[in-house]
Formats: structure tokens, sequence, C-alpha cells
């Protein structure tokens, strides 16, 4: 798998709060999260954009963003996504470049054509053309930032007239860009096209067309060709739901109701998505045991990690769903045996500790004969000095 060693750690927080709780103390929770994501070494985090439904209540990834950046220290921050078809693409650049530079080049443009029908009517978008508005505005916001020239552009729903960013972007040559892939291979198709990363869902929702991800990732590259572009695999973001506790039963305790919640009251009452047809307090066995989330210790994140990897082809980045389904303390432990066991795994940063462990372990008779030998002498030399 041509997937460089250190693989990179993230999350894609939507968010999902259960209707009913104190919407301030769940975004207060969020923000926290990411501060101790920063603490463990987190690579990224993407912030989501939703305005209806009840449970996804960041309408602005951009001002969360902000607010983030101040509260970390190395984390990137990438938006999770922006829906394009709901902005002009000028305002969406310019949001993105006055980021970058107030963050020091923190932060990444991911980009989708909008995950809730519910947004989209209120705003009056067709479904059917949400994918198409989101290339177009796509191919704009590019230009935009790669291009000093000042161009016009007009479609049936946006227009620029002689159009150019008077702040340019922070990061050379652009601010870095993800498009998301859920469903359709509009996601990779796009991306291919202006060489960009892709953020995938392990397991894709599609429902006219079973395409996996390692087909999707071939369309991504076979369109980058096309336009000139090429895909790195240590650019492509894998999606999954995890939880991870000492052991495989205390993880599943510690989120059994809390996913239910989300499953069935989110995804199946709210938003009309099947759901497993099994009794609620079976949703997280039913789940890993088909393979779409993690739920264990962290040799289990480990081999299902190693899992993905076989099935893909390779990835470089393994980005967890947020997920609001257990008391606090649990979810900021789950990260934390992630970062503890899980990562170095990925990363090779046992590798030199190992080797040195191995060595002396190996030596460890004749380390003791030197010591003894050392001792020896400091205290005979001791003893002879108060001889005399």
């Amino acid at each position: 798998m041509a997937v460089r060693s250190r693989m990179k750690f993230g999350v894609f927080m939507a968010p999902f709060h259960r209707v009913g709780e104190n919407p301030t103390l769940a975004l207060e929770r969020d923000l926290e999260l990411l501060q101790w994501l920063d603490t463990l070494g987190f690579d990224e985090a993407y912030i989501g954009e939703h305005h209806s439904a009840g449970w996804e209540t960041i309408a602005s990834p951009e001002l969360f963003m902000a607010v983030a950046a101040e509260r970390t220290r190395h984390i990137r921050l990438g938006t999770g996504v922006a829906s394009l078809p709901y902005h002009h693409p000028l305002m969406v650049a310019n949001r993105m470049c006055q980021l970058d530079h107030l963050t020091r080049g923190r932060v990444i443009l991911g980009v989708g054509p909008g995950a809730l029908a519910s947004d989209a009517i209120m705003l009056g978008i067709k479904p059917e053309r949400q994918r198409a508005m989101m290339e177009e505005s796509l191919d704009v916001i590019v230009r935009l930032m790669s291009d000093s020239e000042p161009f016009t552009c007009k479609t049936d729903w946006f227009e620029l007239n002689d159009a150019v960013l008077q702040l340019r972007p922070y990061q050379n040559p652009i601010v870095p860009i993800a498009v998301a892939s859920v469903e359709s291979p509009a996601g990779v198709t796009l991306a291919g096209k202006h060489g960009a990363s892709v953020l995938s869902l392990s397991v894709p929702r599609d429902t006219i067309r079973k395409t996996s991800l390692a087909e999707l990732w071939t369309i991504a590259e076979e369109t980058a060709a096309e336009h000139g572009k090429t895909m790195h695999r240590e650019d492509w973001g894998v999606v999954m739901g995890m939880h991870l506790a000492d052991s495989k039963k205390q993880a599943i305790a510690d989120i059994k109701e809390g996913a239910g919640n989300v499953v069935t009251e989110y995804f199946g009452r709210t938003l009309g998505n099947p759901v497993p047809d099994v009794p609620r307090d079976q949703i997280v066995d039913y789940m890993v045991d088909h393979n779409q989330w993690i739920v264990g210790t962290p040799d289990d994140c480990i081999a299902g990690i190693e899992r993905l990897q076989e099935l893909t082809g390779g990835f470089g980045k393994f980005m967890m769903r947020v997920e609001d389904w257990a008391p606090r303390d649990k979810i900021h432990r789950s990260y934390e045996l992630l970062a503890r066991y899980v990562m170095p795994h990925f990363q090779g940063s046992l590798e030199g500790i190992k080797v040195s462990n191995e060595q002396t372990a190996e030596r460890r008779e004749q380390l003791q004969a030197n010591r003894y030998v050392g001792i020896k002498a400091a205290t005979d030399r001791f003893d002879a000095s108060r001889s005399k």
C-alpha cells in the first residue's frame, strides 16, 4: 500500500446532540473536546454546517473554528463541510482566506453539496441541482484563491464581475481543499478534477449504486489524470464511528444507550434513513459486526484500521466521527486510549523505543556485571581513602 508510515488522525464533528439538551453547553463540550484532542496530538478536526433537524447545531463552521483556534495550538481545523450551494463562492473564499491568516495557516476548506434535505428545502434549492452547484462553486473558489487576475463568471445562481480576492491565502499556493464523498461518485470526481483530498464515509450509504471505497478512489485517480492532476493516498481520510475503553464489554456498555438514541431518534425517526432491524440495545453489536463502527479496546481499533486499509488499498488519515453518546469522561478517555496506544502503532513513534528496550534486555547480564564493577570500584576507592 503506497501510504507513508505516519498516518494522520482526526475527527469529523457534525456534531450530534440529542434534542432536549442545553445547546450552549453542547457547543462548549465540542470546544472542550477539540482542546483535548489538541493536547493529545490529533492532526485535524472538521466541523460541520447544518441548519435544521435539531441535532447538528453548528450553522457556521468558520465561526466555530475561529473560537477553537484561540483555544488550541497545533490541530488543523477544517470545514466539514461547507455546503457550497448555500453560499456565494466569493464569500466562501473570502471567509476562508481571512481565517487562514488569523490561524497562521491552520485551516482546510472541506466542501460538500449539503447533507440535509431539510436545509435545501428552506433555501429553495432543488436536490438534483446540489452537486452541479457544488462543482460550479468550487471551480470559482479554486480560481479565486490561485489566480489574482480579475475574472467574470455568470451562472443561474451566482454572478461575479471582475472578481478578485483582495486578501490572498496565507498558505501556499491555496487553502487546502477536501471534498466529502458520501453516496455518489460526485465527490471523488470533483476531488480528482482539482487534485483535492477526499473525506470518505467508511461505509457509503448509497442505496442506488453500490460502489466500494476502493472503486471510488479509482474514480478519483482516473478523473485526476484526465485533468493533469495527481491524487495522493496519504491525503485520503476515511471516517468511521469509534469508541474505546479498557475492555470491549465496557466500551459497548458505555455507548449502548446513546448509540440507540442517535440511530433510532435522529437517523431513523427524524431523517428517515434506514436503521438496523434490531432492538435498540443491540444496535452497537450490529454496527460492530457489520464493520460500520469500531467499538472495543485499542487492539480492536488497530485491527479495525488495518482491515479498512486492506479494503481500500490504503489511506493516510483515520477520521473518527464525533458522537455525543457517552458521558464526557468516557468520551475523553476513548480518545486518550487511541492517542496512547493506537496512534503510535501507525505513526512509527515506538520503533526506536522498542529497539532500545530489546537491545538493553538482551544485554542485561553484561550491563549488570558492568554496574557491579563500577559500584565495587567506587566502594574500593572510598574504603582506601578512609584507611589512610
